[in-house]
């Protein structure tokens, strides 16, 4: 039997020691690793397009992961791990905030790891074999899960791939509310945490991509201490 083709998995850290560790846990995994240790350095490779994920430190010298992230986020959707100190939450939120996809404290065991990745991935991935899928609609928003375009009044909106599977989720569940356990689980496969924030930062990008006004919103409607709820897509009065 051939072994399956390597991914290409792109690491952004200057800690050398700990990109060799992740490049030796991960290549019996079936993953090829690329290494670049400065923000820069990173920022060109991410850009060239020849790498599943990117896995991305915050604290780098000259060009932190921050500024990498929202340089790569004007010309690339490809899905991002932040690695993050131990309980900082801000720079978690700052992060999501940018388009990051997920993130890890850089205390992460390594089958974490592992199963963030694939999870990631796993969204982003669009497989041939995948039978054509009918759109999702709500007003003028059309959510095409062929393509994982998403659009308003026919206007592409640039999504990355978590708010493109939150948006589905929602749109899946039209007029019904989704707990925020429900979508943390559904598109992330990570169990819920009350303290965790990254669904409520992912909905407020969504929003501001869709133009929505959180205090009279036509598509995600807040339904306080539950979750959300996706409603018509009609303009409120």
């Amino acid at each position: 039997m051939n072994p399956a083709p390597s991914r290409p998995l792109l690491v952004v850290d200057d800690d050398r020691k700990l990109c060799g560790l992740i490049r030796d846990y991960l290549a019996p995994h079936g993953w090829q690793v690329d290494m670049r240790h400065t923000g820069p350095e990173g920022l060109e490779a991410a850009r060239t397009g020849k790498h599943e994920a990117v896995l991305l430190d915050v604290m780098m010298p000259g060009m932190d992961g921050f500024e990498v992230l929202r340089e790569l986020r004007k010309s690339s959707s490809i899905p991002v791990l932040m690695l993050t100190a131990m309980g900082e939450e801000a720079d978690r939120i700052v992060g999501l905030e940018l388009g990051a996809d997920d993130y890890l404290p850089k205390t992460f065991s390594s089958r974490e790891l592992l199963a963030r990745l694939r999870a990631v991935t796993r969204r982003s991935a669009i497989t041939e074999s995948e039978a054509p899928a009918k759109d999702l609609t709500c007003g003028d928003l059309v959510l095409n899960q062929d393509t994982h375009v998403a659009s308003v009044r026919g206007e592409a909106l640039e999504l990355t791939a978590l708010e493109f599977a939150i948006l589905a989720c929602l749109l899946k569940a039209k007029g019904r509310v989704k707990t925020r356990e429900a979508l943390l689980e559904e598109v992330s496969e990570r169990r819920f945490d009350v303290f965790d924030r990254s669904i409520d930062v992912h909905v407020s990008q969504l929003r501001r991509k869709l133009g929505d006004d959180p205090k009279q919103p036509r598509f995600i409607r807040t339904i306080r201490g539950v979750g959300y709820k996706l409603e018509d897509g009609s303009v409120p009065e």
